[in-house]
């Protein structure tokens, strides 16, 4: 329960501005009790002097023995206001310290100093309260005058001036609070929307959650909700034209495996047939495992989104090693490859074995669709490669449909899947490259890979 309410969003806003409201409110009742009482004493300590002052203009000559005046209790039985005896006192000394008049309250109690005039902190004859006193000597030196008032007194009131102000707030913070409460829950209502949306949503919904009515702060992350049903919908789309295509293009070649397997079985004692019915077989096997290494490279470029453990490859030994592993295969076939590095200096950041891929494709299908007795030119310039074969090229119609997948143009006696070239271009996509597949001025089909 305890950690339920942790998570929640709404149950920390409000635990937040509570515990933000009661230290603001801690902090300004303590604020305004130290301001009030330091405006208080100023206030008090001026009404002391005054007094004070007021006491020393009297005719104290004619005063004949210890004068005290009546208790207030006494004289004001029924009264509005507070008329505590700790409220002020004061007494009157002559020189040689010898009381004169007092107050009839407190003021017996003050003690006789013979200190300097000013403020003093003391306390009363029997009594443990500290009292805030002020001493006063007449103009003719004659006598002394001090008037005393308890510190509590001074406290007390402070705290009844800033009670009387917070008060009305602390009552009226469970109202904010219930307010609080309801902003909150209205504020958040477009998440738990949102929460409905998605546990209402079909797995293959494609489509966009509305934006317009979301809290700015919320939008971005629905933006990239957005985006993130976007790219897996492309995923998935990825993934169901590839089980198609795979099923769609190995249900031939499986079919012509069991009729050459079908053909070996049957030709029991004819040697001829049955060993050209095994090299079909073996030929089909081969071709059957061309394209579903074709379809699985295609399926896994197609999932990546970038590039990882990228390094700086070296393009021209690139080019070396991939003309080398072509070489064998063309001279079978009777063509020459022939390598032209213009820029060995030529450098790219990218996967050298998606790179090494890419070059192999064009020369498999270079050397596999050129006419015996051909020449494949390999040119390294500083932003190109270029890759072209003395063969028949290309029909103009059909060039611009080349990179499609399973697509191969109308005529070809050579076999294949047609994913050789879309392969290419896909890795020079993820590389930042563009793979162009045209025909040359000389004749001959050519692919340029520009970046």
């Amino acid at each position: 329960m305890i950690k339920a309410l942790t998570q929640s969003l709404r149950a920390r806003l409000i635990a937040g501005y509570v515990l933000l409201t009661l230290l603001a409110w801690v902090g300004a009742s303590f604020a305004a009790w130290h301001q009030t009482s330091k405006t208080l004493n100023k206030l008090f300590d001026t009404q002391q002097v005054l007094f004070a002052k007021r006491l020393s203009a009297l005719k104290l000559d004619n005063m004949q023995g210890e004068t005290e005046l009546p208790r207030t209790k006494n004289m004001i039985s029924h009264h509005r206001g507070k008329q505590d005896d700790d409220t002020l006192a004061f007494a009157i000394y002559t020189a040689d310290g010898r009381l004169l008049l007092n107050d009839g309250d407190n003021g017996r109690n003050l003690t006789y100093r013979y200190q300097r005039d000013g403020f003093i902190d003391g306390k009363l004859a029997g009594d443990d309260d500290m009292w805030r006193m002020v001493w006063v000597t007449t103009p003719d030196g004659k006598y002394r005058i001090v008037v005393g008032q308890e510190w509590e007194y001074r406290e007390d009131l402070a705290l009844d001036i800033v009670l009387s102000q917070l008060t009305p707030w602390l009552i009226a913070l469970p109202l904010i609070l219930l307010l609080l409460v309801w902003l909150v829950s209205r504020a958040l209502a477009p998440l738990h929307k949102l929460a409905h949306q998605l546990r209402s949503r079909k797995p293959d919904d494609g489509g966009e959650l509305p934006t317009q009515a979301l809290p700015q702060e919320v939008r971005p992350l629905v933006v990239a909700l957005n985006q993130l049903f976007s790219r897996t919908g492309e995923l998935m789309q990825r993934e169901r034209r590839f089980t198609s295509d795979a099923a769609h293009e190995l249900r031939s070649p499986l079919a012509a495996l069991k009729v050459q397997a079908e053909v070996a079985q049957l030709a029991q004692n004819d040697e001829p047939v049955r060993d050209h019915a095994l090299n079909n077989l073996s030929a089909g096997i081969d071709r059957a495992t061309r394209l579903v290494d074709q379809l699985l490279t295609l399926s896994r470029l197609d999932s990546l989104a970038g590039l990882d453990d990228v390094q700086e490859v070296e393009l021209q030994s690139l080019l070396q090693n991939a003309v080398m592993d072509a070489w064998h295969q063309a001279l079978r076939e009777g063509i020459d490859i022939r390598l032209d590095i213009q820029d060995a200096s030529v450098k790219r950041q990218g996967q050298q074995l998606l790179l090494s891929l890419m070059v192999r494709n064009v020369l498999d299908n270079a050397v596999r669709y050129s006419p015996r007795g051909s020449v494949v030119d390999v040119v390294l310039q500083s932003r190109e490669i270029t890759i072209t074969d003395n063969g028949p090229g290309v029909s103009p119609e059909f060039l611009t449909s080349l990179g499609e997948r399973f697509f191969r143009p109308p005529g070809q006696e050579k076999t294949g899947s047609g994913l050789g070239l879309s392969i290419v271009r896909r890795i020079a996509a993820l590389h930042g490259m563009q793979a162009l597949f045209l025909n040359s001025d000389q004749g001959g089909f050519q692919v340029r890979i520009r970046w």
